[in-house]
């Protein structure tokens, strides 16, 4: 069986400003083939940085930044949003709604 992405279209992310953990490639075999069909020299150095990296946060960070990539360059409701938010076309958060969604993460 192989490990290349299927051809079904992927569901838009919930948010173009954040990656849930369901989003996106959920093995590390999906996520390099994910990275293989953005560029080869993407997955070379992806696995080249995961082989450096120490057990635990590190190997996380390594990951997390290729989930970043692969949302950034296969998402156009990504870049669009990130150049909204440069342009400051991009309504902010108030500050209240913003700690009212970082609780949600806190149990």
């Amino acid at each position: 069986m192989s490990a290349l992405p299927h051809h079904t279209p992927d569901p838009a992310y919930a948010s173009p400003y954040r990656i849930e953990a369901h989003e996106g490639p959920q093995t590390l075999a999906e996520l390099r083939a994910a990275l293989a069909v953005i560029d080869s020299a993407e997955l070379t150095a992806f696995n080249a940085r995961l082989d450096a990296a120490r057990f635990g946060a590190d190997q996380a960070a390594v990951i997390t930044e290729a989930r970043h990539l692969v949302a950034l360059r296969t998402r156009p409701e990504v870049p669009a949003a990130v150049q909204a938010s440069l342009d400051g076309a991009t309504d902010l958060m108030h500050v209240d709604d913003l700690w009212a969604e970082l609780d949600k993460g806190v149990a």
